[in-house]
C-alpha cells in the first residue's frame, strides 16, 4: 500500500518539498508520495489528528506551526531543547527537529566553521530556534534581532548563556552587524513570491561577513545578492532544504535517500 507524507504550513504554495522527496521516492522505487497541505493556525490540531487518523505517515511542518505543534506530539529531546519541531513521525506519533542537521550540513560544506563565531540572527520563530540552538552549541556569542523586540527576548531568556536581544532599528543592527562574522536570516523576508523585499538595509553590510539564509526560494534573494556586491561570502538555504529533508526521510523510512537526486531537482527547479 502506498505511504503517505507530506509538509504542513500557511503559506505553503512556494514549498519545493514535495518534489524533492517525490523524486527521492522515484530514484529508490518506493511506493510512497509526498503531498503539501495548506494549514491554517486555527486548524492546526485538526490537521495533526487528521493525518493521524487518515493513516498519513509522516509530517514535516513549516512556518508558521513549529512552535505551535510542540504541544500536539511527543518531542524528542533535541526538539524540547530547541523549542520547535519540523518532523512528525504518525508512527509514534513524536516530533523531531531536523532543521539543525539542515544548517550546520549547509555551514559544513561552505567549509563555514561556527566554533567560537560571533553569530546575529534575524528572527525568533521556529526555524530561529535551530539556528540559535546550533550556534549555542558551537560556542558561538550569539545576538537575536526580531521585529518584534520582545519575542527576540523572550527567546534569549530562554536560551540563557549570555544571549542577547535587540530590535531591527539601525542604531541596534547596524553595531550588532559590524562585530558580527555571521548573519543568518531565519526570517521569510524575501521569501517568494515578495523577492524584492530585504531584511536589513544592505549598506550595513560588511566584506568579512558570511551571510547564510535560511530561504531557498527564490535561489539568491535580495539579502544574498547585496551582500555578494559587498563581497560578503553567501549561503543560501538550499543544502538547509536538502540535509533536513534527508534527516526527515531517515526517521521515516529508516534509510538513506539519494542526497544528490534530492538537491538536483530543487535547484533546477528554482532556475526555471
Amino acid at each position: 500500500m502506498i505511504q503517505i507524507f507530506g509538509v504542513i504550513g500557511d503559506p505553503i504554495g512556494h514549498s519545493l518539498s514535495p518534489e524533492m522527496h517525490n523524486a527521492a521516492y522515484h530514484a529508490l522505487g518506493l511506493d510512497c508520495i509526498y503531498l503539501p497541505f495548506h494549514v491554517r493556525a486555527e486548524r492546526l490540531r485538526d490537521a495533526i489528528e487528521g493525518a493521524g487518523a487518515l493513516g498519513i505517515r509522516g509530517l514535516n511542518v513549516t512556518v508558521p506551526h513549529k512552535v505551535a505543534v510542540m504541544e500536539l506530539v511527543e518531542p524528542d529531546l533535541l526538539a524540547r531543547k530547541i523549542g520547535a519541531v519540523n518532523t512528525i513521525d504518525f508512527a509514534t506519533l513524536k516530533g523531531y527537529n531536523t532543521d539543525v542537521a539542515g544548517i550546520t550540513g549547509s555551514l559544513e560544506s561552505a567549509g563555514v566553521d561556527l566554533r567560537g563565531k560571533r553569530v546575529l540572527l534575524l528572527g525568533a520563530g521556529g526555524a530561529a530556534r535551530a539556528a540559535a540552538f546550533a550556534s549555542i552549541e558551537a560556542g558561538c556569542k550569539l545576538v537575536i534581532a526580531n521585529r518584534t523586540r520582545s519575542k527576540g527576548e523572550k527567546l534569549a531568556d530562554e536560551l540563557g548563556r549570555g544571549v542577547n536581544a535587540i530590535g531591527l532599528e539601525d542604531d541596534e543592527i547596524g553595531p550588532a552587524i559590524a562585530e558580527s562574522d555571521v548573519l543568518i536570516n531565519a526570517t521569510s523576508v524575501g521569501m517568494y513570491p515578495e523577492i524584492d523585499k530585504i531584511p536589513i538595509r544592505p549598506e550595513l553590510l560588511h566584506p568579512d561577513l558570511v551571510v547564510f539564509d535560511l530561504i531557498y526560494n527564490p535561489l539568491e534573494t535580495m539579502l544574498l545578492s547585496e551582500a555578494k556586491k559587498k563581497g560578503c561570502k553567501t549561503i543560501s538555504g538550499v543544502k538547509m532544504l536538502v540535509y533536513q529533508g534527508a534527516a526527515s526521510f531517515r526517521i521515516w523510512l529508516g534509510i538513506d535517500p539519494p542526497v544528490d537526486v534530492m538537491e538536483t531537482v530543487v535547484r533546477e527547479r528554482l532556475i526555471l
